[in-house]
């Protein structure tokens, strides 16, 4: 799952200001999102981090398999990742 939202923060927001801003809890329910890691740009950071201009806000969580060994299993079964649907 993936969202993109652009937001229009205050000068100092944090991260914590952005998850909050963008609503995305209560788009998902079900994932505990204040347990999960957050990032600025594939950089792990604290939620108090402030961002800058342009800043990409990321949300991590778990995966439930390796990529690579998706693919092997749909390449054993005949199919690509876009013929999964996934």
């Amino acid at each position: 799952m993936q969202s993109l939202l652009s937001l229009q923060l205050p000068d100092g927001a944090t991260v914590a200001d952005a998850i909050e801003q963008s609503g995305i809890a209560s788009q998902h329910s079900g994932i505990e999102f204040d347990a999960l890691p957050t990032g600025v740009w594939g950089r792990v950071v604290d939620r108090t981090h402030r961002l800058r201009d342009g800043d990409r806000v990321e949300i991590y969580r778990e995966l439930k398999i390796d990529p690579r060994d998706a693919r092997r299993q749909l390449a054993l079964a005949g199919q690509t990742m876009r013929e999964s649907g996934d």
